[in-house]
């Protein structure tokens, strides 16, 4: 078949944007393809003119694993793609996508693709078609160039379609921390070092999982080992248990924690700390030290149920707790996976596909740390279900996930009829597909099997929406706590200074009502006391409430309205003058006495109430009892709004000019016989040990 112009002036389109560097007297990976489509007599088949030059080159990759031509993709995705999703603004993108989706699925199902060159270059060649995938978009300069990068709308996009390289959750961090030494962006010797140290960390867990270790108690369960440590002498890991300590071999594996401890030529029996079933598994930093100090912050610490006391796992190390941090967070998020099964009462093949996830998810973060020791890691934002547990809106996700399994295989049964293209695999298709790697109990029967995953050809999924949400809160949460930061101050009398002067408008509000209260100006208490009254009267307090919050939120946004745009006004607090050391200390010590004698006062009120109540002074307890009986009385016997009305009439016109000199004769009796009541008696008792270090 002759090439048509329009496809000759595609093929020159890829000369003319500089993407090959045969024009310059160097070849390109990309030439061999090129000279092959142009002299191809089937090239006119082989190009889609929607299409820019290089989403061509990786359409026809994927029409080459697939079989079939370019032309035929295209009639594929325009059978089952929904009119929304071919609509001409997105046209390009989806058929790239659905093209890309639909060779993954059939690629991930070969022995060792993910250790193949082709694969790695492959993929990464489809997050650049992404960024530039119409024939219209701008030309992509340079795009085979060895500095060539992808974004990170390309990346969210196309890794989590191969489960074991990223997912929808934590795409984005991953992402970050792939592109931290290149500005910003993805280069491909990155991204093939980490598929690389993808590679060896599966090996590694081949290996562990294939090996006798724990082979008497992991057989029944089908236990998958994810990692080792303290087999390195110089790196032991110790496990304290109440005065003991031991030093031994930590092993993680899918469903518990495993510690066998040395011995002099072998280890002794392994204790198992489950994780798997809900024994109420508290899992936390700890610190540890010599004599049971606690000085150095190197340790995690487990407790259960079934567990008579704690167990604290030490990994020392000479500086930091970077070793330690690695360990808890793998940690958690197996006791978080399982933790997230149980609650949604998950199983069959959909509780296998969230383990896995947890699974890959560890499984990445040791490629990461594999590949660099440089880069700053935050392991949890790297494992899902621990950074769910700390996201905004992270238990709307794991619902999310939870309700997918159901959503997958209606939607696919329902609308997607032999349309594996429209979604991407599973982290269960995933690992089946490897089943060489994971061994037998990864081998799965085709019922009831999850076969579409978290990625849908020109669409958002749920779990997607869910997380963009999360992470759009979590934004949220971070500029505000930036503001927090910038506006703490050190110093107890500073934080009082600021203190005072934030809480201005209330003590302005407080000595206002202390004025009407103490009647300073008789005509503006008493209009005061007669609105009020009457109010209470009504019954309008619920009304008179909403009013008063029906106000404030008019002054916020009339606020809002009229500072729009404008910058935030400032608080000015008049710093108090700096102190000494010596007056730093002198405060603090006034400061403590002045809350002893507060905790002294509180402990007599309380001890003269004691005595009061158990009738030990007889004259005073009888006062009070015909006190009590009265106001029963009345409780009684008048309605509620005049019970309210009495109290504030009674609290309200104590210092008015009629009433001001019998208050302050009743004020003075109450006080004389309150002060009149001695205090129960105390008998202080020392503890048993405490005399004997005395």
């Amino acid at each position: 078949m002759a090439v048509t112009s329009k496809t000759r002036n595609m093929l020159e389109g890829l000369v003319k944007e500089g993407s090959f560097k045969w024009l310059l007297g160097k070849k390109s990976y990309f030439d061999e393809e090129f000279e092959e489509m142009e002299n191809s007599p089937s090239a006119g088949r082989n190009m889609i003119l929607e299409l820019s030059p290089v989403a061509n080159l990786v359409v026809r990759r994927c029409s080459k694993i697939l079989h079939i031509s370019s032309s035929e993709l295209q009639e594929s995705f325009n059978q089952e793609a929904s009119d929304s999703i071919k609509h001409p603004s997105r046209y390009a993108r989806n058929l790239l996508e659905y093209c890309c989706f639909k060779a993954l699925s059939l690629t991930t199902q070969m022995t060792g693709h993910l250790f193949d060159k082709t694969f790695r270059r492959l993929t990464f060649d489809m997050m650049l078609a992404w960024e530039a995938p119409a024939a219209t978009s701008q030309p992509l300069i340079n795009k085979v160039d060895e500095d060539v990068s992808v974004g990170l709308e390309a990346f969210c996009r196309i890794a989590p379609a191969i489960p074991i390289i990223a997912n929808v959750i934590i795409s984005e961090n991953l992402f970050g921390v792939l592109s931290s030494s290149t500005g910003g962006r993805l280069q491909f010797p990155i991204y093939d070092k980490y598929l690389s140290g993808l590679e060896r960390a599966i090996r590694k867990m081949k290996s562990n999982s294939e090996s006798s270790l724990l082979s008497a108690v992991r057989s029944s369960r089908c236990e998958k080992i994810l990692e080792i440590d303290g087999t390195v002498t110089t790196q032991p890991v110790l496990e304290h248990v109440g005065i003991s300590t031991w030093p031994g071999r930590l092993i993680l594996t899918d469903h518990a924690l495993y510690f066998e401890a040395l011995r002099v030529v072998s280890y002794d029996k392994p204790k198992r700390y489950d994780l798997a079933n809900d024994l109420k598994q508290i899992v936390k930093p700890e610190l540890t030290g010599p004599w049971g100090t606690r000085l150095f912050d190197k340790a995690v610490f487990y407790s259960s149920l079934s567990l008579s006391e704690p167990v604290i796992l030490e990994f020392p190390e000479l500086k930091g707790h970077a070793r330690r941090d690695y360990w808890l967070a793998i940690i958690q998020e197996i006791l978080n996976a399982h933790k997230f099964i149980s609650k949604y009462e998950i199983k069959g093949v959909a509780r296998d596909e969230a383990l896995w996830k947890a699974v890959l998810g560890i499984l990445r973060l040791q490629a990461i740390q594999d590949i660099s020791s440089t880069i700053p890691i935050q392991n949890d934002a790297l494992l899902m279900f621990n950074l769910c547990d700390q996201l905004p809106g992270g238990d709307l996700i794991l619902e999310t996930l939870a309700d997918m399994p159901n959503l997958r295989e209606s939607d696919h049964e329902n609308d997607f009829k032999g349309g594996s293209g429209m979604y991407s695999i599973s982290a269960m298709d995933m690992v089946s597909n490897l089943g060489f790697v994971f061994g037998a109990s990864s081998n799965k029967t085709n019922e009831n099997k999850i076969s579409v995953g978290e990625i849908s050809v020109g669409e958002m999924t749920s779990l997607e929406k869910a997380v963009k949400d999360s992470r759009n809160n979590h934004k949220k949460v971070i500029s505000a706590q930036a503001t927090v930061d910038g506006v703490k101050v050190d110093g107890v009398d500073t934080n009082l200074a600021l203190m005072k002067e934030l809480l201005f408008p209330l003590r302005e509000l407080g000595k206002c009502l202390q004025s009407l209260a103490l009647w300073d100006d008789p005509w503006k208490s008493s209009g005061f006391c007669l609105l009020f009254s009457y109010i209470i009267y009504k019954g309008w307090i619920g009304y008179a409430v909403a009013l008063v919050l029906v106000l404030l939120a008019g002054f916020m946004i009339i606020t809002r309205c009229f500072t729009q745009g404008r910058s935030v006004p400032v608080i000015k607090v008049i710093a108090p003058p700096s102190m000494t050391t010596m007056e730093q200390l002198l405060a603090v010590q006034n400061a403590v006495s002045q809350a002893e004698q507060l905790i002294q006062d509180g402990n007599i009120i309380l001890l003269k109430c004691r005595g009061l109540l158990l009738s030990i002074f007889p004259q005073a307890t009888e006062k009070l009892a015909i006190g009590l009986l009265s106001a029963a009385l009345i409780l009684a016997v008048l309605p509620g709004k005049y019970l309210v009305m009495l109290v504030f009439l009674d609290m309200f016109t104590r210092y008015s000019p009629p009433r001001k000199a019998s208050t302050e004769r009743w004020t003075r009796r109450l006080k004389e016989w309150w002060f009149s009541i001695p205090a129960a008696p105390v008998t202080l008792e020392r503890d048993k040990e405490e005399k004997k270090r005395r």
